[in-house]
């Protein structure tokens, strides 16, 4: 199975352009999936539907909640179609299996109050603060994924019309907008504190470490969570609890759906809907407070 694996991998790499990102979330699903067929003692031509069926139950008994479940299953469903499709397996096993129901549980979101007081707390006269403060604005201005600030690059941000050109999950790529203040803490930090970290290994990625080389994801996550802390938020504040507010805030202050789904880079908008339940909740919560018989 592990030469297959490879193959798998490379064609995701090569021939779908897949990002390394997905391609170790693939990867790690096989491990699994191989370390699990080894205990069993089967071969992969021995694979049948019963037997993914039994290693995915093992996986939920293992505590894997249902939308990392979902992702998993749909790894086993692209790799043994491909298997199949080269004539590496006589059928494919995974076509029948079904995927579990996602969670319903809400997107946690920061008050627009919290992010202000992150924001505020952010001294740009100091070392990096300049920086750090136009990543957090970025996040929440535009919505971004952590994996597409860390590869921003500058030559796909227009400053002076406000956007930047980003690249997605699937290497899909979107135009979204730049807000004034995001816009006004960029162009401080591009002017006034980025040429002081270029070296010789500096690539064209907006944000730099001090060394001068492209931010690692942990690094983005670590710098964020810093932030939050010394803005004194107890809640734990991550990138994508910006973009979660990003979107919720836009929801609350009228902005369509679709537009959301849009700027988000949603390929369905069932995955944009969850905002609504968020909404929702706020809106419950607001009724039940001031009612008199809420």
């Amino acid at each position: 199975m592990e030469r297959e694996a490879e193959d798998f991998i490379m064609y995701l790499a090569t021939e779908r352009g897949l990002s390394s990102a997905y391609q170790l979330s693939v990867q790690q699903t096989l491990d699994a999936l191989a370390a699990y067929l080894e205990s069993k003692g089967l071969p992969l031509s021995d694979v049948g539907t019963e037997e993914l069926s039994a290693f995915l139950a093992e996986r939920k008994t293992g505590g894997l909640a249902a939308s990392s479940l979902r992702i998993t299953t749909v790894h086993l469903k692209v790799f043994f179609r491909w298997l199949a499709s080269r004539g590496k397996l006589p059928m494919d096993p995974a076509e029948p299996l079904l995927s579990p129901r996602p969670d319903q549980t809400l997107p946690e979101t920061l008050h627009g109050k919290e992010v202000s007081k992150i924001l505020e707390s952010i001294d740009p006269a100091q070392p990096l603060g300049r920086r750090d403060l136009a990543i957090l604005e970025l996040f929440y201005s535009s919505g971004l994924r952590l994996s597409e600030l860390c590869s921003a690059k500058l030559e796909n941000l227009d400053l002076d019309e406000k956007f930047m050109r980003v690249t997605g999950k699937g290497n899909k790529t979107r135009i979204v907008p730049i807000g004034g203040r995001a816009h006004d803490a960029l162009q401080d930090y591009l002017r006034n504190e980025r040429p002081s970290l270029v070296t010789k290994k500096t690539s064209s990625e907006v944000f730099i470490t001090i060394r001068g080389t492209k931010f690692s994801p942990d690094r983005v996550r670590q710098i964020v969570k810093e932030r939050a802390a010394m803005a004194g938020i107890d809640q734990n504040v991550y990138p994508h609890l910006l973009r979660h507010s990003f979107a919720t805030h836009l929801l609350e202050g009228g902005a369509d759906l679709r537009v959301i789904q849009e700027l988000l880079g949603h390929a369905d908008i069932s995955t944009t809907q969850i905002y609504t339940h968020v909404d929702g909740a706020r809106l419950k919560s607001i009724h039940k407070k001031f009612h008199p018989r809420g």
